[in-house]
């Protein structure tokens, strides 16, 4: 539902605004806080459910979630703010779990049901009733077809036997878009994500018709950091050209970013090509001589996360070169130590990485660009009008490539080509964790040696992250646009030398 202005995305919006309003206006945070809900719900007669109540009920959790606190204990009555102190702390990273389950938002969505729709003709053919192996399919007095669920096996026959389409399968949104299988129900009826599975890439949050899955934001606590007057510095992923308009550029972006209080903005890009050039090395010196049967692409953190933990044998061939999120912020850290590293992106996982306490020490902050859009709502930038420009040229085509599925292979692809013209390069790609899970099991059994993998956790690459403003075509050709408009293709070979141990 990307790129489509649902009123769920119109809620979200308002609350992150709303928290970024308090962030950088509020003399009295709790007070303050404890009225969202009054101003996302302000009449007395309910838009989306059977009551007011409800909806500021809802509205109150993900104010929470989007202040960085988890959702209040259901057993007893609690504050908004309950925890706040706790929470109000520039240096706060996320508790697990990053992405939660609203319980009063949840429709209870069926798991997995087969179900005869009024589009039944009661036709004299009854293919559903032959085809179905455990005779759960009965004619009604009406001639229509009829499904006892306490027989049904879930096996889909009598709906592909169908002529009309009138068997509906009936599938929770949020289950079917988990690439992990990380979804289940409670006791209730409602989703419950599986923190052990889960790997944060939000594909749920965005598939939820009723916006029942929301992730944790640091936005409040980063604004308040700037409030504070430190030195915060912002890295931008590729995928941000496009988010805030069509002709929006990067340099209009830096400036309007350095008008809101940040100090200084990198491209995310740079450390994309320190990546692309470790990664070529690696594969030239360790899968093309057989030290290695291949090598895993590092950068999508869903991606390396679904290997680590579904495939641990694998540890060893995740490609050892830093993300270019954490090769950026340690090269803005050595040239500005007094710097608080933002990292501003599509991805929701990118948040998980940075929790890590190896990452800690390098990024400070992870920000999605819907977040961030409502800190410029705020702060009164209108890219529409918006006319200011900075310059910015940190990175190559290679490392800006990144933002799309395929980009990461495209790049280490050519860098090996340049750098090693006498290794031949073997690529294997795959997009979204179901068909990642997949291509990590032939790998296993041996059917993907000597190939570079390149894993998105996300189907279409960080341009369908869960944090993106745009639909995920428009941010293909933006970026694809950005690639083709930059003047330096390729990064030096010896870049992957800062990568090194």
């Amino acid at each position: 539902m990307r790129g489509i202005e649902t009123p769920i995305v119109k809620l979200r919006r308002q609350v992150f605004e709303e928290v970024a309003r308090v962030a950088y206006e509020s003399e009295n945070v709790n007070d303050d806080v404890e009225a969202i809900p009054y101003k996302i719900v302000p009449t007395e007669i309910p838009q989306y459910r059977e009551s007011i109540f409800r909806e500021r009920a809802i509205a109150s959790e993900r104010v929470r979630l989007a202040m960085g606190m988890s959702l209040r204990p259901q057993d007893r009555p609690v504050h908004i703010t309950s925890g706040l102190d706790a929470s109000n702390i520039s240096d706060k990273y996320y508790e697990p779990p990053l992405m939660q389950v609203i319980p009063s938002a949840c429709d209870k969505c069926e798991e997995n049901a087969y179900e005869v729709s009024n589009q039944c003709r009661g036709c004299v053919s009854r293919a559903c009733v032959t085809v179905c192996p455990k005779g759960a399919i009965s004619v009604a007095p009406d001639g229509r077809s009829v499904i006892d669920q306490s027989k049904c096996i879930k096996c889909g026959k009598c709906k592909a036997a169908c002529p009309y389409d009138a068997i509906a399968h009936k599938i929770r949104p949020c289950s079917q878009a988990c690439g992990v299988k990380a979804i289940s129900s409670d006791a209730l009826g409602r989703a419950r994500i599986d923190p052990e599975k889960c790997v944060g890439c939000g594909q749920c949050m965005v598939s939820c018709p009723f916006g029942a899955i929301a992730d944790k934001s640091q936005i409040f606590q980063l604004i308040r950091a700037m409030k504070k007057g430190d030195k915060v510095v912002a890295e931008v992923a590729p995928a941000i050209v496009g988010q805030f308009g069509q002709n929006v550029s990067l340099w209009k972006i830096k400036a309007a970013l350095k008008d809101i209080g940040f100090a200084e903005v990198f491209e995310v890009a740079h450390g994309a090509d320190v990546g692309a050039s470790t990664e070529a090395h690696h594969y030239a010196t360790e899968v093309a001589t057989g030290k290695l049967p291949f090598l895993l692409t590092s950068c999508c953190p869903a991606w390396s996360m679904l290997a680590k933990k579904q495939f641990p044998e694998m540890i060893d061939k995740v490609s050892s070169a830093l993300t270019p999120m954490v090769a950026t912020a340690r090269s803005i850290k050595q040239k500005l130590p007094d710097a608080r590293v933002v990292f501003i992106g599509p991805c929701a996982a990118k948040k998980l990485e940075a929790s890590r306490r190896s990452v800690r020490s390098d990024v400070d902050f992870v920000i999605t660009f819907e977040e961030l859009a409502a800190m410029f709502a705020v702060r009164g930038i209108d890219f529409s009008t918006y006319e200011k420009e900075e310059p910015i040229h940190d990175a190559t085509a290679a490392g800006r490539g990144y933002g799309v599925a395929g980009g990461v292979a495209a790049a280490i692809e050519a860098c090996v080509k340049e750098y090693y013209p006498d290794v031949e390069v073997r690529i294997e790609h795959a997009e979204g964790l179901s068909d990642c899970r997949k291509v990590l099991m032939l790998a296993k059994a041996g059917k993907k040696n000597g190939c570079l993998i390149e894993g998105m956790g996300c189907p279409g690459g960080c341009v369908a992250g869960a944090g993106v403003n745009i639909a995920v075509e428009k941010g293909a050709v933006a970026v694809q646009k950005f690639v083709s408009d930059s003047t330096q293709k390729l990064p030096d070979k010896e870049l992957y030398e800062i990568n090194l141990p």
